[in-house]
C-alpha cells in the first residue's frame, strides 16, 4: 500500500506511484513565469571535483524552469574561483557565483561587521545567507530552492518536486522541506534516527505538550539540506552558522510563518551522499561535533520559548534520551532484519552513546553560556542598518563574475 499516511502538524506530500515528471516540470515552467525561482548551491571547491556535482550539473542542464542558478562557494583562491566559473559555464541557465572569500565581498561581510551585526562563520550556513542577499538585491524573485552539492544519486525530479508546493499558486505554501528514504544494504541517517528523533520524543515526555517540539517531530527528515521557500522568509530568518543549521532553520520557520503554509515533501525513493566519520572521542570533529552543535541549537531554541533549564533537568534529559534512543535502536534492528539489510549493533550503540555525550556537552555550554553565539542577522535587519547593502552585493558578484576563466574543467 503507498504510504500516504498524514502525521504531525505539517503536510506531508508523498510519492504515490509513477511520477510524471514531464507534467511536474511543465507546470513549474509555465508557474516560474510569474512566480521566478533562483536556485541556491553551496558548494565546496573540493566538491567540483566529485562525482556527485559532475552529476548533478549534468542532470540541470534539463532543467528549463529555473531562472538562475547561484552557485556560493566557499573557501577559494582566485584561481580556484576561476575554475568553478569554467565548471558551471556548461549550464545552460543564468549562472552567478558567489566568490565568499574574494575581495569584494569580504569587504562587503567587513560593512555588515562595522555595523554590529553578525555574519558568523565560514560554513554552509554564512554561504547560503550570502546567496539569499544576492537573490533579494535582484528584486525578481518569488521563490529560492537550495540543495547540497554532495548527492550521489541526484535526479532533475527531487528538484521539481521540492518546488513545486511554493511555486504552485494553487498550493501556495511559504516553506518546503524534503525527505527521503537513506538506506543501501544497511541504514543511514544516523543524526535523525539515533539522535534528533529519540531526543524529541524525550524532550516531550518530560516537557509535555510543547508547540514547537510537535512541530519539529513532525518531519520525516529534519536534518536533510533540501528545501525551498518563498523569497520573503529568506528576508526575515535568521541562520545559525554551525552544525545546527537545520534545526535553526526550522525554528525561524515556525516563527515567521503559519504551520498551515509549512510541508514536506518525499523527493527522492533513496538519497546517498557523503558520510561523516561519528568521531567517539572528539567532540570537535565529525558527527560528535555535529551532535553538540544541533543540541545547542535546540536548546537555545527552547530557551527562547521559555523553558527553563537546570542541572536536574538535563539529567533527566540524558537518562530519558539513552532509554528511548535504545528502544528505537531495536526497532532499527529489527526493521533491518525484516528487509535483509545489515545491521552493526555495536556501531549502532556506539553512535547512541557518542550522542549521549554530545549532549551532556551540550548542555555544559548552555548552562555557561545560554546566548552563545549570535545568528547571522536576518536580511531585513542588515538592509535596516545598511540601505543599500543589497546593491553592494548586486555589483560584487557581478564585478567578480566578470573574471574571465583560466582552464577547462571535465564534467
Amino acid at each position: 500500500m503507498s504510504d500516504f499516511y498524514q502525521t504531525g502538524v505539517v503536510a506531508t506530500f508523498h510519492r504515490l506511484g509513477r511520477i510524471n515528471l514531464e507534467k511536474i516540470e511543465a507546470e513549474l515552467s509555465w508557474y516560474a513565469n510569474e512566480r521566478p525561482i533562483a536556485l541556491v548551491l553551496p558548494s565546496l571547491y573540493s566538491e567540483l571535483e566529485g562525482e556527485a556535482l559532475k552529476g548533478i550539473a549534468r542532470e540541470l542542464r534539463e532543467v528549463k524552469y529555473i531562472s538562475e542558478i547561484v552557485v556560493t562557494l566557499g573557501p577559494a583562491s582566485e584561481e580556484e574561483f576561476r575554475n568553478a566559473k569554467e565548471f558551471f559555464s556548461a549550464l545552460p541557465q543564468k549562472v552567478s557565483i558567489i566568490w565568499n572569500t574574494g575581495p569584494r565581498i569580504s569587504e562587503i561581510y567587513k560593512t555588515i561587521e562595522r555595523a554590529e551585526l553578525p555574519t558568523g562563520e565560514h560554513g554552509k550556513g554564512r554561504s547560503a545567507w550570502m546567496a539569499y542577499g544576492y537573490v533579494l538585491s535582484q528584486q525578481r524573485f518569488q521563490t529560492i530552492a537550495l540543495h547540497d552539492c554532495d548527492i550521489l544519486t541526484y535526479s532533475r525530479d527531487m528538484l521539481a518536486r521540492l518546488c513545486y508546493p511554493v511555486t504552485s499558486p494553487s498550493l501556495d505554501y511559504d516553506f518546503c522541506k524534503g525527505f527521503y528514504s537513506r538506506v543501501t544494504d544497511r541504514l543511514h541517517g544516523r543524526m535523525t534516527r539515533l539522535l534528533v528523533t529519540p531526543l524529541m520524543r524525550s524532550l516531550q515526555k518530560i516537557l509535555g505538550h510543547l508547540p514547537i517540539l510537535i512541530f519539529f517531530d513532525s518531519f520525516r527528515y529534519p536534518l536533510a539540506g533540501e528545501f525551498s521557500m518563498d523569497v520573503d522568509l529568506a528576508r526575515v530568518n535568521r541562520i545559525p552558522g554551525d552544525w545546527g543549521l537545520e534545526v535553526g532553520v526550522l525554528a525561524e520557520v515556525y516563527r515567521n510563518t503559519s504551520l498551515r503554509r509549512v510541508c514536506q515533501a518525499d523527493i527522492a525513493e533513496n538519497y546517498e551522499h557523503k558520510h561523516q566519520e561519528l568521531s567517539p572521542e572528539d567532540a570537535t570533529k565529525g558527527l560528535h561535533k555535529m551532535c553538540v552543535d544541533i543540541c545547542k541549537s535546540l536548546f537555545r531554541t527552547l530557551a527562547s520559548e521559555g523553558i527553563v533549564f537546570s542541572d536536574g533537568f538535563f539529567k533527566t534529559l540524558v537518562a530519558t534520551y539513552t532509554k528511548t534512543a535504545q528502544d528505537m535502536l531495536k526497532r532499527y534492528e529489527d526493521d533491518a532484519a525484516i528487509n535483509g539489510l545489515i545491521f552493526d549493533r555495536h556501531a549502532e550503540s556506539l553512535a547512541v552513546e557518542t550522542f549521549t555525550n554530545g549532549i551532556k556537552k551540550a548542555a555544559e555550554i548552555i548552562t555557561e553560556d545560554p546566548l552563545g553565539v549570535p545568528l547571522i542577522s536576518s536580511w531585513d535587519r542588515v538592509t535596516s542598518a545598511i540601505p543599500d547593502i543589497l546593491v553592494r552585493i548586486r555589483e560584487a558578484v557581478e564585478e567578480d563574475n566578470k573574471i574571465k576563466t583560466t582552464r577547462k574543467m571535465r564534467q
